[in-house]
């Protein structure tokens, strides 16, 4: 089975899901802020040949899911739609995948509903304490001509290569095409909406850090940390603060992968990430 569904969870709340496999064990897929759920197609693919079921979205204000109309990006409403859809979509409990801001929202939302509406947690390069100017690298690539957007495909194209060297420039631009909005003055801008990478839910990232802890401390599902070893988001001494709050968690690290590791190593992080559904019990 392979459906596209919309998911109106509230007005001007429609998220875009799509669900693979039949199976009864689901893996809950989030993308990173300025992706989308395509992020995790191949991942999606092996879930199902491995007898999961896998639910990826697009997080509101971005890719399909619709803008929300008072710009709520608030990562409590992040974490609420996590819940949601898992409602939705899963039969029984699912096992969170976040990738780093839906790693964010996924942690809150474990921490609260715990093993009523989840199996497990798996944090991909996200943690406790972050690098403040990894984060404003981040915001600096999205926050980049988002307005005046690109003249063509290909100028995207080269935006991304010059903000991720160490991948290969693409010579199919269709995967990419995917991630642009063509506008009425012919130029071509990204999906997301502006208010999610200028709303105040970025300033100050640290003052959340109290709350994560807290957040933490309550989680007692099964959980994996997943690092990129070429990202500087995740430092050691985070890995180690996390581990200590979370102690039945385990933590990888992803050889030759930056911030966005699913993309960068897609074969290495799904190897570890179905080492880890393996020791999960149902």
């Amino acid at each position: 089975m392979h459906e596209r569904l919309d998911l109106d969870l509230a007005p001007g709340i429609r998220l875009a899901v799509e669900r693979r496999g039949e199976a009864s064990r689901t893996v809950l897929l989030g993308h990173g802020g300025g992706q989308t759920r395509h992020a995790w197609e191949r991942t999606a693919v092996n879930l199902a040949d491995r007898g999961w079921r896998s639910v990826s979205y697009d997080l509101r204000g971005h890719g399909d899911s619709a803008w929300h109309p008072a710009g709520d990006y608030r990562i409590d409403a992040l974490a609420d739609d996590v819940v949601a859809v898992v409602a939705r979509c899963a039969p029984g409990r699912a096992v969170a995948v976040g990738a780093s801001v839906s790693g964010i929202a996924s942690l809150l939302a474990v921490a609260q509903h715990g093993p009523k509406h989840f199996a497990g947690l798996v944090l991909v390069d996200v943690a406790l304490t972050l690098d403040v100017g990894s984060i404003d690298r981040i915001l600096g690539f999205m926050t980049a001509q988002l307005d005046e957007g690109f003249g063509s495909i290909d100028e995207a194209a080269d935006a991304i290569a010059a903000y991720l060297p160490h991948r290969p420039r693409p010579t199919d631009l269709s995967g990419l095409a995917r991630n642009l909005r063509q506008g009425v003055d012919g130029r071509w801008r990204w999906h997301w909406d502006p208010a999610f990478v200028r709303g105040p839910q970025w300033a100050a990232v640290e003052r959340h850090r109290e709350r994560l802890l807290d957040a933490a401390r309550r989680v007692t599902v099964p959980t994996l940390l997943i690092r990129g070893r070429r990202s500087a988001l995740v430092s050691d001494a985070a890995v180690e603060e996390f581990l200590a709050q979370v102690p039945q968690a385990r933590f990888v690290d992803v050889a030759d992968a930056d911030h966005m590791v699913v993309g960068d190593r897609n074969d290495l992080f799904d190897a570890r990430l179905l080492e880890f559904l393996d020791t999960l019990d149902g």
